[in-house]
């Protein structure tokens, strides 16, 4: 061994969870993906959270006073000389803008009822917190109204390439972001009792029929209520008789959702639904008579 070498000293390994160039790697895959089980389970137990309500829809609707504030600035009252074309467009999408504001509202008034509602309940765990993507529109009204009426809420928000800030209205200590959206699915999934369906696009569907397809096929194991919001939309936007026609879907299968278009009609189906699935005592088990060993003769 040469003189230099025995002189030098060989610095300390990092330790392998403070490693991030191996945490970041393709080999550290596997403990991010634990850390996005394993830290939201903690938090959960931490803050007592038992079960919750999941609202999805269109991140892009805006409240009632956003949306007509936006409008107003666009139509320049007074003016005499018509819009040009591109202008005249963005007059029609700010005043579908101020239509669509009724879906923010009524969930906003939604999730405050439920929220009002579930803190009643006597329990020393949160029961049926309102719960979101944790982002704008939609997620947005869901968390408003919860934190409005006094409750804890949840955001689960999504790292994007671009970004998607939390909304204001989750409760700090329950305002997640995860990297990856089958983990950001499980956690959706896993605690929720009830799913609120308001107007949305691909990723709104996308979360409606992974939830009809995990209770269709019989893969829950629990009763999960689906609420699909806002009738003429979703007419509109699906055809399950189309798919009964084709016998790509059997009629049962609508029995798995129940369709409201008012705040009223929509908390009535959840509370009478959640009550009588997860609140109510199940029913006594009918204990079977121990067989009698045959014996052999």
């Amino acid at each position: 061994m040469s003189e230099d070498a025995a002189n030098s000293e060989l610095r300390a390994a990092p330790l392998a969870y403070e490693n991030r160039t191996f945490l970041n790697s393709p080999d550290g895959r596997i403990l991010r993906i634990l850390s996005e089980y394993a830290e939201p389970l903690a938090r959960f137990r931490r803050e007592k959270i038992q079960d919750t309500v999941v609202f999805f829809g269109s991140a892009r609707f805006h409240s009632r006073a956003e949306a007509e504030g936006a409008l107003e600035l666009l139509q320049k009252p007074g003016s005499r000389t018509p819009a040009p074309p591109e202008e005249q467009e963005r007059i029609r999408q700010a005043r579908v803008a101020v239509e669509m504001a009724r879906f923010y509202e009524d969930a906003r008034k939604l999730a405050h009822m439920l929220t009002k509602w579930s803190m009643g309940i006597a329990s020393k765990r949160h029961r049926f917190v309102v719960t979101s993507g944790g982002g704008p529109g939609i997620m947005e009204a869901a968390n408003r109204g919860a934190r409005e009426a006094g409750g804890k809420t949840i955001g689960l928000n999504i790292r994007l390439p671009y970004e998607q800030i939390p909304n204001p209205y989750v409760t700090p200590s329950l305002n997640f972001e995860f990297h990856y959206f089958f983990m950001r699915k499980y956690w959706f999934a896993y605690l929720s009792k009830a799913l609120v369906i308001f107007p949305g696009g691909f990723g709104t569907l996308d979360e409606l029929f992974e939830i009809l397809t995990l209770a269709q096929t019989e893969k829950l194991a629990k009763r999960i209520l689906v609420l699909i919001y806002g009738k003429q939309y979703w007419d509109r936007a699906l055809n399950i008789d189309a798919l009964i026609e084709a016998g790509t879907v059997s009629p049962a299968d609508k029995d798995l959702y129940r369709v409201a278009d008012s705040p009223e009609e929509a908390f009535e189906i959840l509370r009478r639904g959640l009550t009588k699935f997860h609140l109510q005592e199940p029913p006594p088990r009918r204990e079977r008579a121990p067989e009698i060993a045959k014996t052999r003769g």
